[in-house]
């Protein structure tokens, strides 16, 4: 079989890959990337209820996961979510904002995909898919790479592989597999931005109150997020719950406030005040959801008129509505997760080339590395910086 030349090889057609080989192939350079998936941009395609969360306009260094927490300053500064949103807007995307900066297409993730398509095209990027790599070798003048479709030889060769999310969409070890086979060391990895599961009482009080949704603040390991929660069968989840996840590990405590924004203590005072022959669940009803006020009363809160619940009660159940302590038993796991925590360790990995400290020519990008974004569009824009900051200089 011959082999296939080139100056740079990606494996890894999503979002920092196709990033990467447009920007090396706008400079002249020869470029292949491979997939051993059947189409590209699987998780573009997927993403943000098919409407892909492209970017989020508030993006900075404090929106990111790592253990290396400078590492992702440098990329991020040098291709901003404006530069992406120039490339958008070329292309004739229509797009908007829904909320906390976060920009979504107006009618398809498809409409992202054909634009870094065509971008690759342009600069004489060839994809293929279905294309599983058996074997990398490095020699003396660079990387030897046998795939299903032959044999690839190149200068440099960069690997954006993703993470461990949605092993449905073909996401596997691979990258993590090559960093070690290089030297690299690759830190503990898990699912974030993932739904939590419950068992025990909470599983068995919450269970049957699946698709009950609400505001709140949820907290952990000093971090909170306001947003909605939402009841599953097995657990919750909603943007607030996704955001702690990635914060969150088993036996920590998680609280989540129920009324966020509201002084309930003072509520509860005025409940009393003015309405004291109505039953705590009445009242209750109306700033949430009624099933789960309901379900607070049976099991948690006082079950009777307000004007009966003395001083000392009054100031527990503000508390339990305001801090309530939830007992999370896992998450559904790397099968519905967004996105994978850890990864390749960033310390022997140049924050501005993102070239390999131990191996010249070798480069990581994207969510290989360990590097995770906030929910809301965070992590495409690390996808499309880290991308564009190996692709200048392959």
């Amino acid at each position: 079989m011959s082999t296939i030349r080139c100056d740079v090889l990606v494996i890894g057609a999503g979002a920092a890959g196709l990033m990467c080989a447009l920007t090396a192939g706008q400079r002249g350079r020869i470029v292949q990337v491979i997939d051993h998936a059947n189409k590209v941009g699987k998780k573009i395609l997927m993403s943000g209820g098919g409407r892909c969360n492209f970017t989020n306009t508030g993006t900075t260094p404090a929106n990111f996961l790592s253990a290396n927490p400078h590492f992702c300053k440098s990329a991020l500064a040098r291709y901003t979510p404006w530069d992406f949103i120039g490339l958008v807007e070329r292309h004739g995307i229509a797009y908007h904002e829904k909320e906390l900066g976060q920009l979504f297409c107006d009618i398809s993730s498809k409409q992202i995909v054909r634009m870094l398509v065509d971008e690759c095209q342009a600069a004489g990027v060839q994809i293929r898919t279905d294309c599983a790599v058996t074997r990398v070798e490095r020699g003396a003048d660079g990387f030897h790479v046998h795939t299903a479709q032959g044999h690839f030889h190149a200068a440099s060769l960069v690997v954006a592989t993703g993470g461990l999310s949605i092993p449905s969409l073909g996401a596997t070890g691979f990258g993590y597999e090559l960093a070690r086979q290089f030297g690299h060391e690759v830190l503990p990895t898990r699912a974030g931005l993932v739904p939590l599961t419950l068992s025990g009482k909470h599983q068995e009080r919450f269970a049957d109150l699946s698709g009950v949704a609400l505001p709140v603040a949820a907290r952990c390991n000093d971090m909170e997020f306001r947003n909605s929660l939402l009841i599953t069968h097995r657990g919750i989840s909603g943007p607030a719950i996704l955001q702690i996840s990635s914060f969150w590990q088993p036996g920590d405590d998680l609280r989540l406030d129920l009324l966020p924004g509201q002084d309930a203590e003072e509520w509860l005072r005025s409940m009393k005040r003015e309405r004291g022959s109505a039953e705590l669940r009445t009242v209750l009803s109306e700033i949430l959801p009624r099933r789960l006020a309901l379900r607070l009363c049976e099991h948690w809160l006082p079950d009777r008129p307000v004007k009966q619940i003395d001083e000392r009660e009054l100031r527990q159940a503000a508390s339990l509505l305001q801090d309530f302590p939830l007992v999370a038993s896992g998450t559904e796991g790397y099968r519905t997760a967004e996105v994978t925590l850890g990864g390749v360790d960033t310390r022997r990995v140049s924050s501005s080339t993102f070239e390999s400290q131990l191996v010249p020519g070798l480069h990581f990008v994207g969510e290989v590395l360990d590097v995770t974004g906030w929910l809301g569009g965070y992590n495409f824009q690390w996808a499309w910086a880290s991308g564009r900051a190996a692709g200048l200089v392959v």
